[in-house]
């Protein structure tokens, strides 16, 4: 069975779709397409249900997901290991972050690439619960994301920041100064992260706790596009205080929540796979930062 056909198809999944797929793998439809059904011919079984231009994957298609990506993440092991023979001379660290992120630790992304230049970074963007998953899988070594995990027994985890979530609300808003509650806010649309992002999560069980279910006016994994929305009088949206501070307060308000709902950022990382020479030494500046 080919291991470039079994990365096609897994990416395809992943994508859900054939544009998508090809595009990330910088290869052509046709090219997705003829490989899947050389898959199909070999197991002797349709992998996909194809229903226009959406598919849903067949019992064979599932049970060969599991196992290429198994087969694959075993793969990248082996690379990893390979590698670490470079002493970090070559080398590559898959690192994953959220969208919001990125502005917060582009420091300690150019320190990692000053002390080691031969090193390869390759950086996406998920939401939190994305990062998890894709660590969990094999895809990524490490990842910055809030904390706690869902998977505290097979990730590992290093603190290194908190920050409070603060509300963010139109500035004209008929809301009085100081801390809130989220009870002081159900009867406002939310502007939240979608569903991927873990703090979406931690602010609808806090609604559920106060007793309520939020209405979600609408949902983007972008906090500039929420707080354009604050502004045009849609809504209120939650933002971690170092993302306020790049906000027009001019236009918009930031207020404190009480009980505080605080993003805690950490770098996760497989606790029960070979970690890279690469991924390691992204942890020991984490550690040098932590401890700074």
């Amino acid at each position: 069975m080919d291991i470039r056909a079994l990365r096609y198809f897994v990416e395809l999944v992943r994508q859900q779709s054939f544009t998508r797929a090809s595009e990330r793998l910088c290869v052509t439809q046709p090219t997705i397409s003829k490989m899947v059904r050389s898959l199909e011919e070999e197991i002797g079984e349709p992998l996909l249900d194809r229903q226009g231009h959406s598919f849903q994957l067949t019992e064979a298609g599932q049970l060969l997901l599991a196992r290429a990506q198994s087969i694959l993440a075993e793969l990248a092991q082996l690379q990893s290991e390979l590698t670490d023979l470079q002493r970090l001379r070559r080398g590559r660290l898959r690192l994953g972050i959220p969208p919001m992120v990125g502005q917060i630790y582009a420091p300690l992304i150019r320190r990692y690439r000053q002390r080691y230049p031969e090193v390869e970074i390759s950086i996406v963007e998920y939401g939190g619960r994305h990062l998890e998953q894709a660590v969990s899988d094999g895809e990524l070594d490490v990842a910055l994301t809030m904390l706690p995990t869902r998977s505290g027994e097979v990730l590992q985890s290093l603190a290194l920041a908190e920050h409070p979530v603060l509300a963010v609300l139109p500035g004209q808003a008929e809301i009085p100064a100081g801390p809130l509650a989220l009870s002081d806010l159900q009867q406002i649309p939310f502007l939240l992260y979608t569903h991927a992002f873990t703090l979406s999560e931690r602010l609808e069980q806090g609604c559920q706790a106060c007793g309520f279910e939020p209405t979600v006016a609408a949902r983007s994994s972008q906090w500039d596009f929420l707080a354009a929305m604050v502004r045009s009088g849609m809504g209120v949206a939650f933002l971690p205080e170092p993302i306020c501070r790049q906000l027009d307060l001019q236009e918009l308000r930031c207020q404190p929540l009480t009980p505080p709902l605080l993003w805690r950022l950490g770098v996760i990382w497989h606790g029960q796979r070979y970690l890279s020479r690469a991924a390691e030494a992204w942890l020991q500046l984490c550690r040098e930062q932590q401890a700074g």
